[in-house]
């Protein structure tokens, strides 16, 4: 079981705050770092437990298009996987392209992105394609908590099994 820390990474968080300080319309409702109890159970080995990972709200009408995140982010260093609706890409079998996922989450409602170890603390632009929002934008999402765990309402996702991410 990976240990499961207090605090997301510099760089999870920065997902979070960089989408809203582009997009600060955007909904949240299925934003997430830390996991819920029920995940650490379901899924002892998930990047969340480590602050390694984040969750990332689907609302293309507000902006935050994960199609076009998910494909834009096989360019970043950063980004160890990618879930989002039934497909999975690894930087490990980048030659294989988008695989199945078989989890029992597709995440069809949000992008899951795991980080690399060790780029943990690098917030460089995150949506560097996007445009950079302005100067009140940013002061205002750094200010806006970023949220720690999963409400327990949600499905419990199998994204960051080790397992399944190799699948």
């Amino acid at each position: 079981m990976k240990p499961v820390v207090k605090k997301a990474t510099p760089a999870a968080i920065a997902v979070l705050r960089q989408a809203t300080a582009i997009k600060p319309l955007r909904k949240k409702a299925s934003d997430g770092l830390l996991p819920s109890a029920a995940h650490i159970n379901q899924n002892p080995d998930s990047d969340h437990n480590t602050g390694y990972a984040v969750d990332l709200t689907h609302d293309k009408l507000g902006g935050i298009d994960c199609d076009d995140i998910f494909q834009k982010l096989k360019e970043d260093k950063r980004v160890k996987y990618l879930i989002f609706k039934g497909k999975i890409w690894s930087a490990e079998r980048a030659d294989e392209g988008d695989r199945v996922y078989t989890g029992s989450n597709k995440h069809n409602k949000h992008l899951h992105i795991s980080i690399n170890d060790g780029m943990g603390n690098d917030t460089s632009p995150w949506f560097w394609w996007m445009n950079q929002p302005n100067i009140i934008n940013q002061i205002k999402a750094k200010t806006i908590p970023a949220p720690t765990k999963k409400l327990a309402k949600e499905e419990v996702c199998t994204c960051c099994k080790l397992h399944g991410a190799n699948s």
